[in-house]
């Protein structure tokens, strides 16, 4: 006799989803003669394959829209224009084969890298438009190369400077002072300006000038070093001074006098700079954002360089270990160990590089973008998720108020029959004729910015509820209409139980499995009518995001074109989330309901 195996429903639920019928089982009669009717609705819902595919579909987006935010939070407040409109990909540290044990300087952009070897070649990585992609042909040997935002520059061996990219601010023309110069001794390449420093002290500036003022009498002639940011420039002194040399006032003045003689490097993030001095002792002044002012102390008095990003900093200590801290919302400051032997250090907006003595390359921070970003340098991807738990919970909210209305009138209505039937009916009617798409846009027109925007959610989230269950509500009544005429219904009434008790205890399970199809297909269309009123601007606002304003501004023709990821990824997680609801919803039918099939 052949011994039956031990086998789980939701074994087999599985094993039939992915595997197929087992041969091997026994026939249905004889592992289980009599099923209850849910044990039967599950069994017939796992052989509807398509079914199925719609709720693992479905499971995958909810699990993802509810857990991937706690471990990518996201901060509405952010915008950051030096990322703005980034494709996909993770290529920003992807450094060449060829550069990675013969490295001798690097430099990092906004979303790109450039680097040179031992023999001056030059080598980009990143994100690369066609205008960094285009490399002089007859560029010569390169000694030093500097990235801006989205041009870089770089000082032949020759003494010439060559420069591409982007040319806004006729950042190409190199002034005719500066081109071949053989006491050239520093180039920066800035957000939107360009800058040269000779041996002799001079400065050089081309680009957006406004940005910084060069005081003739106090910097020129006499600088050492120069580091930018993306509204301004300081500058280290030949006799140890810093100078801020911000076009308007801003707190990169208020340079701390206990460093002025004493400073050897400079730094500088986008709202904070820091000096070290002669003693090897760090000193940050400016924003205390981020915790750039919380200094490590084990890099007091061990420091020998300093470099900065977008808003960290990075520092080179005597024995050669690398520390970073700051902001880390893409990892920029967690040194992975393979960098604690650096001979040089070199940071930029959200990357770290250093240099060992034997030429190789260790690298950190941001990488790339899953789903690229949008028009204000946010992240695809964790919008996305957070967005979705928005558009997922208020529909679940506004589905969990119509099925309560629904089948509380429905059920009365049903029960009671006459006058109370038709009172109900046709106040269902008369809010089932209401259109809600401009009933909302006016009721968000009348309260504009008014209200918070958590009460603004909990409006939309109440009136799609409270517009939504007549549907429901006539579904309700017609199966209890035909139940209220059975016997059980009699005997209940004949043993004096409450008629609140027959209607939600006795009538009310039996036709809860029409309930459950009927919630399951509503909460898709409330999905869908969320995402509809946030796409025309009524819903929720930005920054909150929802599938719905996501779509909002990618609704530019520019956009649809040259900006596909900031309308495909919504659009494909909206699409999946309601086809995947509507088939669970169809299998559930076809499952409670066989002859469904037939018809």
């Amino acid at each position: 006799m052949r011994k039956k195996r031990n086998t789980g429903f939701f074994r087999n639920l599985f094993r039939g989803l992915f595997f197929g019928q087992n041969t091997m089982d026994p026939p249905v009669i004889e592992e289980e003669p009599v099923r209850s009717p849910m044990r039967m609705i599950l069994i017939q819902y796992r052989d509807n394959k398509v079914a199925m595919t719609g709720l693992v579909v479905f499971v995958l987006i909810f699990l993802a829209c509810f857990i991937l935010p706690i471990l990518y939070p996201l901060d509405p407040s952010y915008q950051d224009v030096t990322q703005q409109n980034l494709p996909p990909g993770f290529s920003q540290q992807k450094v060449p084969r060829a550069l990675r044990q013969n490295a001798k300087q690097i430099d990092a952009g906004a979303a790109f890298s450039i680097g040179i070897d031992q023999n001056g070649t030059v080598y980009l990585w990143g994100i690369l438009d066609d205008k960094l992609k285009a490399v002089p042909e007859d560029l010569k040997p390169v000694s030093q190369v500097s990235a801006g935002l989205s041009h870089v520059l770089a000082l032949q061996e020759d003494g010439t400077l060559r420069t591409w990219g982007n040319n806004r601010f006729s950042l190409d023309q190199v002034p005719e002072s500066v081109q071949g110069r053989s006491d050239i001794k520093q180039i920066e390449a800035g957000y939107q300006i360009s800058m040269v420093v000779t041996e002799g002290g001079e400065l050089f500036v081309w680009g957006n000038e406004n940005l910084i003022s060069i005081e003739t009498g106090k910097v020129q002639g006499n600088v050492e070093k120069i580091v930018s940011n993306t509204t301004t420039a300081l500058a280290l002194t030949k006799d140890r001074q810093v100078v801020s040399l911000s076009a308007k006032e801003s707190t990169f003045d208020a340079v701390p006098q206990e460093i002025q003689g004493r400073a050897v490097d400079l730094a500088a993030t986008d709202k904070s700079a820091a000096v070290l001095t002669e003693d090897g002792r760090i000193t940050v002044w400016g924003s205390q954002d981020f915790g750039v002012q919380e200094i490590p102390q084990k890099v007091q008095g061990a420091t020998v360089a300093i470099e900065a990003g977008r808003s960290h900093f990075t520092v080179l200590l005597k024995d050669g270990r690398v520390v970073s801290w700051g902001r880390n919302n893409f990892h920029q400051t967690d040194v992975p160990a393979e960098a604690e032997t650096a001979a040089s250090i070199h940071a930029g907006y959200y990357q770290n590089y250093v240099i060992r003595e034997d030429g190789s390359v260790a690298s950190w921070g941001l990488k790339g973008y899953l789903m690229g970003t949008d028009d204000f340098g946010r992240d695809v991807f964790t919008r996305l998720v957070s967005g979705g738990r928005l558009t997922m919970t208020i529909g679940a909210i506004a589905v969990i108020i119509s099925t309560l209305i629904g089948v509380l009138i429905g059920g009365f209505s049903g029960y009671y029959g006459g006058k109370i039937d038709n009172i109900l009916m046709r106040f269902a009617e008369i809010v089932g004729a209401i259109p809600f798409l401009p009933l909302a846009m006016i009721l968000s027109s009348i309260v504009g910015n008014n209200v918070s925007e958590l009460r603004r959610i909990s409006l939309i989230m109440v009136i799609l509820g409270v517009l939504s269950w007549p549907g429901l509500a006539r579904l309700v009544r017609a199966q209890i209409l035909a139940e209220r005429e059975k016997e059980f219904v009699t005997a209940a009434k004949a043993m004096g139980i409450r008629e609140l008790s027959i209607i939600f205890r006795h009538i009310l399970p039996n036709v809860v499995t029409v309930i459950i199809v009927n919630t399951t297909l509503n909460f898709a269309s409330c999905l869908l009518t969320e995402s509809s009123l946030s796409f025309l601007g009524f819903g929720v606002v930005e920054p909150n995001p929802t599938w719905g304003n996501m779509l909002t501004g990618s609704q530019a023709s520019t956009v649809i074109v040259n900006f596909w990821w900031r309308w495909v990824f919504p659009a494909l997680a909206l699409s999946l989330a309601t086809i995947s609801i509507n088939l669970i919803g169809d299998g559930l039918r076809d499952a409670i309901d066989p002859k469904s099939n037939e018809r």
